[in-house]
């Protein structure tokens, strides 16, 4: 199972439901990474997608303790029982964990390979995910030149679980 997210210098991820910075090169990499697979996420994240539609194009998958939430077009799951079981329907190379936070922290040790845009800056957030840097069970396996946008640099980096 894979992983994809954008974080800033100090691993923040967000605010106020909303992502730090909108760099169109990041949207572009989500979008074809993540394109015909399946993406699991949290109540929230599916919330702050534009209209609160699910993705095009991808499999769904919502896990919220919200027993009352209904989204036409997501397959909605109120345990991990209730995940794994779907999941068990996908190549887990085809899966992808895209947040928010409660979710990353959940299923972070049943991934293998996460995909993190660094942008090279610092933001007021109130949203972190786990510094990959810090913990001895992952590595950084690849890194691209860093790149530009507007006033921001970044970088799009491959972590594998070793």
């Amino acid at each position: 199972m894979n992983l994809i997210v954008a974080v800033d210098r100090n691993w923040a991820i967000g605010k106020d439901n909303s992502l730090l910075e909108s760099i169109p090169d990041d949207m572009k990499f989500f979008r074809e990474t993540t394109t015909g697979n399946v993406v699991v996420m949290g109540r929230k994240t599916l919330e702050s997608f534009p209209g609160g539609r699910p993705l095009k194009n991808r499999t769904n998958i919502v896990l919220t303790n919200n027993r009352a939430f209904e989204r036409e077009g997501a397959i909605i799951v109120h345990s991990m029982d209730q995940l794994d079981d779907v999941l068990a329907q996908f190549d887990s190379d085809r899966i992808f964990v895209i947040g928010g936070a409660s979710i990353y922290r959940l299923l972070l040790n049943r991934c293998d390979t996460a995909y993190i845009t660094k942008i090279h800056n610092e933001y007021e957030a109130d949203t972190w995910f786990p510094n990959l840097d810090e913990k001895p069970e992952w590595e950084l396996a690849s890194c691209s030149d860093t790149r530009e946008y507007q006033d921001l640099t970044y970088c799009f980096c491959t972590y594998k679980k070793r």
